[in-house]
């Protein structure tokens, strides 16, 4: 069986990854440090884990192990999350995959189908990333095709992801009442957040913030806590995403739909179920998750859900915290709008070291972000129990993500533009960085 835990993804050799980013940035004529848009005053961050971070990854791996329905395979570089007893092949392949896996002796029930793709259950453990490798040889398949086969990946929150560097949330002062020479920013356009849904009483909490700009449902309800006051790793993640679109224009409204549980974790499925339960007002659709995939291919199911929306609509999604260049999906789909994070650096702006980036990567925003959280207690190990009343700090490319969402919802209403031109209006200014794309103020 693969292992079950994931490694830290780290740059290696002799070079940090600052001296990397300054050196491609240099190659490229690109200054790495840029003016601060004004009003920006988020905390810089710590360029290695430390204490809060390593307990927080601890408490993300305890929830993790403690999850029968997640899998993770370790190989240095190639690791990532999956559904045990699992893989999902194209409608069209399945009948023969199914009869690959007799002929192996591993013999697979076909399951529901789901965004272009079939299910298959085993009735025992097995080894998937082994079989996804071996049904994907075309020694297997002499007189015909390679089947589209995958395993059924996890997504995550990326607040988290998978043991890499990720930060808890903070407890902050509550912010300010928005600002009212900026409430028409938004005003008509909706953003459907695909994430672990929303508090129960955030629009109760937040009158000002959150209160009137959303439709409360049952199955949109974030559960939040583990226990009586007791916050889960990721609980409230959907709630301050929300609440940071907002603040990018406080006019917009949104649709929470939830994708992950109050822990982080999805899968396809549940993320593809989530992108088919929006309202048709949407036409920005948030996702600050994502996943890693076996061979760094495409999710099969995610980019055939994306494909589907209509084209009114533009997804923005986060590139990761794993520091790497490796792709998450659907953040590297061709048409999705992808984003990583940077930070405050003395008086100006550089990478934040936790994102990951690349080509892939459009867009860039501060990823330190206060928001509207819950009320509830936090505890890490070795640390202190944090107290949260209703507001709190977050650090990564998830809050970037939200931020460019809304901006982008402000530019359609600004310009009377559809999401779409609104798109290609913000991509048309010149990169800020090769590896991060525009730089979103």
């Amino acid at each position: 069986m693969s292992s079950d835990h994931f490694m830290e993804l780290r740059p290696t050799g002799g070079v940090s990854r600052r001296q990397f980013m300054i050196f491609s940035a240099a190659v490229a004529g690109v200054p790495l440090v840029a003016a601060v848009p004004p009003g920006v005053a988020f905390s810089a961050g710590a360029a290695e884990p430390g204490e809060e971070e390593q307990a927080y990854q601890q408490a993300v791996e305890a929830a993790l192990a403690s999850d029968p329905r997640v899998r993770r395979h370790l190989e240095p570089g190639r690791e990532f999350g999956y559904r045990p007893r699992q893989i999902l092949a194209a409608n069209a392949d399945a009948q023969r995959v199914a009869a690959k896996l007799r002929e192996y002796g591993l013999p697979a029930q076909l399951g529901n189908r789901f965004a272009g793709v079939t299910k298959l259950v085993f009735a025992t453990e097995v080894d998937v990333p082994s079989i996804i490798r071996r049904l994907r040889d075309p020694k297997q398949w002499p007189t015909s095709p390679v089947p589209a086969v995958q395993p059924h990946h996890l997504t995550m929150g990326f607040g988290n992801i998978m043991g890499n560097p990720g930060t808890p949330p903070r407890v902050a002062a509550p912010l300010p009442a928005p600002d009212p020479t900026r409430l028409g920013e938004g005003a008509g356009v909706t953003v459907g957040i695909c994430d672990t849904g929303i508090w129960r009483d955030a629009g109760a909490l937040h009158p000002l913030w959150l209160g009137g700009s959303y439709v409360p449902e049952t199955d949109d309800e974030d559960p939040v806590y583990v226990h009586s006051d007791q916050l889960a790793v990721q609980g409230g993640h959907g709630t301050f995403v929300a609440g940071v679109v907002r603040q990018a224009a406080p006019g917009v409204r949104f649709d929470p739909e939830q994708a992950l549980n109050r822990f982080g974790v999805g899968d396809e499925e549940m993320l593809v179920n989530a992108l088919g339960r929006l309202g048709q007002a949407v036409t920005v659709v948030n996702l600050s998750l994502g996943c890693f995939t076996q061979d760094d291919l495409p999710s099969l199911p995610i980019a055939n859900a994306v494909a589907a929306l209509p084209d009114r609509v533009v997804v923005v999604a986060a590139a990761g915290n794993a520091g790497t260049s490796r792709p998450t999906w659907p953040a590297a789909l061709a048409d999705v709008l992808s984003v990583g994070a940077v930070r405050l650096a003395g008086t100006g702006i550089e990478p934040d070291p936790q994102s990951s980036f690349g080509p892939w990567v459009a867009a860039c925003a501060f990823g330190d972000r206060v928001s509207t959280y819950v009320p509830g207690q936090l505890a890490l190990t070795g640390l202190p129990v944090r107290v949260f009343h209703g507001f709190a700090g977050w650090s990564g490319t998830s809050f970037a993500t939200a931020h460019v969402s809304g901006r982008l919802a402000a530019m359609m209403t600004a310009g009377n533009l559809d999401a779409e031109q609104a798109r290609l209006a913000l991509l048309a200014t010149p990169r800020w960085h090769p590896d991060y794309g525009v730089l979103v103020g």
